[in-house]
């Protein structure tokens, strides 16, 4: 970690800075400070113009063409799906399901595993702290199903309660799916431990990991969840591209999502022969830049490294909560041990809508709101919160700037 620390002093993140075009401009003429990355984060020029060349170069649709381009964009397209697997580490290529994002992932699984194999009575836990993503499709395929949907309830310093998971579960369980990190808290849940929880009484395990892979190294094996989702435009990557993982045992046995080109092998007006895996569940024509484009993140993150963004964003966490919590009134919501680097605070007098607005005028971009994540609003008993969210290129300094724009917040607002 020396190591580490001594190449950050070395204002390596200046440099990690200098491939990402857009945070060089002005914002209300003043330097932007993005802190909106748990949200989005931007996009290195390496992924920029991979995604320009595809569409200069090779733009054409895939798997069915014998022509040149096609064939190209093919091997791009299938070479990001080796990419994904080296990346989370999958047994294999056929457990990476290219999808919009995490939310159609999450809803991937509640419709196809979910009605194919929920029963009225059996029962899905979820918890407290999850994003809308993971509620409202589990809630709707409950009661298509007769399913009843259960909660992790959480403390106050947005820590799952694992206590009362072992209470929660038992033989009618069939799936557990929790958020590996909170987008509204940051807390980093003890996913490894609910899992082997979970498998004690045979059931699955989906693992929303959104706010996971662009600060933690995903090993699903290692993990044993049977299902992850995620989304590229988290990891430095283009929207509109995300991935399920799914043991290959699971997807063979699951039925299709969608039903359209490229996921079949035959048809007929009487019959169906489905494709294999993994283009079972890839019906149509993807969203083949930003497949390629998520190769060329992937790239990008694992040259840097986890363990030099882990100690780069973990220094930032550290002095934004020492910081901001010298302000009056400031209040952090999630305080829990193990977090990412996430500050979501109010300001005793000022709505969250208020800060975000007035920062923006001083070219900082936060997030406020419930953040897809109402019931964590209710149990904090606030309406919303402000969220500063830090990624590899963010600074001390921006910080700083953040800071002071909050104060001068309060000045304006009279509080």
């Amino acid at each position: 970690m020396s190591a580490i620390s001594s190449i950050i002093k070395d204002n390596v993140v200046d440099h990690w800075r200098k491939d990402f075009p857009i945070l060089d401009q002005k914002v209300n003429d003043k330097d932007l400070v993005y802190l909106d990355n748990a949200a989005t984060t931007q996009k290195p020029l390496s992924v920029i113009e991979t995604i320009s060349r595809y569409y200069s170069e090779i733009n054409s649709n895939i798997h069915r063409g014998v022509h040149t381009l096609s064939q190209l964009a093919t091997d791009e397209y299938e070479e990001t799906r080796k990419k994904v697997q080296q990346f989370i580490n999958a047994k294999n290529l056929n457990e990476i399901i290219f999808t919009r994002g995490t939310t159609e992932a999450i809803n991937l699984i509640t419709r196809s595993w979910g009605e194919a194999e929920l029963k009225p009575g059996d029962e899905v836990i979820i918890s407290e702290m999850e994003h809308h993503s993971n509620i409202v499709p589990w809630q709707m395929i409950c009661e298509k199903t007769g399913a009843i949907l259960k909660v992790i309830p959480m403390n106050d310093d947005g820590e799952l309660l694992v206590e009362e998971y072992k209470k929660l579960i038992n033989e009618k369980t069939k799936m557990v799916a929790v958020v590996h990190v909170s987008n509204a808290l940051g807390t980093i849940n003890p996913v490894k431990e609910i899992i082997q929880i979970a498998h004690d009484y045979d059931a699955l395990v989906l693992l929303d990991g959104a706010q996971a892979v662009a600060h933690l190294p995903i090993d699903v094996q290692e993990l044993d969840c049977d299902f992850y989702a995620f989304s590229g435009h988290k990891l430095y990557g283009p929207t509109g591209i995300g991935v399920l993982y799914g043991k290959e045992n699971l997807l063979e046995k699951m039925p299709p999502y969608q039903g359209g080109g490229d996921m079949i092998l035959m048809v007929t007006f009487e019959k169906t022969e489905y494709n294999e895996l993994p283009y079972k569940f890839e019906a149509g024509t993807p969203n083949i830049a930003g497949t390629i484009g998520l190769g060329a993140a992937i790239d990008y993150v694992s040259e840097i490294g986890f363990e030099a963004i882990d100690a780069h964003e973990e220094s930032l966490l550290q002095y934004a909560t020492a910081s901001l919590q010298e302000i009056p009134g400031f209040r952090a919501i999630g305080t829990a041990k193990e977090k990412a680097s996430v500050v979501s605070f109010v300001i005793d007098g000022i709505h969250p809508h208020d800060l975000g607005t007035i920062l923006d005028t001083e070219g900082v971009a936060i997030r406020t709101g419930h953040h897809c994540a109402m019931p964590v609003m209710t149990h904090f008993k606030v309406p919303a919160t402000a969220r500063a969210s830090f990624a590899l290129y963010n600074t001390r300094t921006e910080i700083d700037v953040l800071k002071a724009a909050l104060i001068k917040t309060m000045e304006i607002m009279g509080v």
